[in-house]
């Protein structure tokens, strides 16, 4: 416990000390985040383009890994896996706006589970505190996907750009309220 709080002000302290720095990341951050949203079709194409560049990567290290230990019971599935990987980043790469529809699809998908899953856990938490914020992020996830799911194909054109702006924008935000938290007071 003591090991704890002594990394916890540890931790204050230095960023007390580099507040400034922490001030700077987040006014990027925000920016970068607007631009995101600003142009949310280049955007989401960029976004398609690094995906692919990670699945090609990740494809060919994973082919690699498994002609290196090949005696291993894993070998056809680290095999298959791989070539799965890269082919479809190779695919996403050279098609990238079909590579934005199919990502697209996926984050609506994704949101609308999330929703479900968390008015699920609201309501199981109902008697507690806070079970109401859940249930608020729960519709908000759900309507999101709603949203992309019905806007489809048009939505591809703005949704990864903007959950990516979006989410860039606020990650600024939070360290722009940690500086201005920890800024010393005159």
């Amino acid at each position: 416990m003591a090991d704890s709080a002594r990394q916890s002000a540890d931790y204050s302290e230095k960023v007390r000390e580099s507040w400034v720095w922490f001030l700077l990341l987040g006014i990027l951050l925000v920016a970068g985040g607007l631009v995101l949203v600003a142009a949310p079709l280049a955007s989401s194409i960029a976004i398609t383009l690094l995906i692919a560049l990670v699945l090609v990567g990740g494809g060919a290290v994973q082919i690699y890994h498994a002609f290196r230990c090949q005696g291993w019971t894993g070998f056809l599935w680290d095999l298959i896996t791989g070539l799965i990987a890269l082919i479809g980043g190779v695919v996403i790469y050279t098609q990238p706006l079909a590579g934005t529809l199919a990502l697209t699809l996926v984050v609506a998908a994704v949101f609308l589970a999330q929703g479900a899953g968390q008015l699920v856990f609201a309501f199981r938490l109902r008697p507690h505190d806070g079970w109401g914020w859940i249930a608020a992020a729960g519709v908000v996830s759900l309507a999101a996907g709603v949203l992309i799911w019905f806007e489809f194909p048009s939505s591809a054109a703005w949704a990864l750009g903007l959950v990516a702006g979006l989410s860039v924008a606020f990650n600024g935000w939070s360290y722009i309220t940690i500086a201005l938290a920890a800024r010393p007071v005159a």
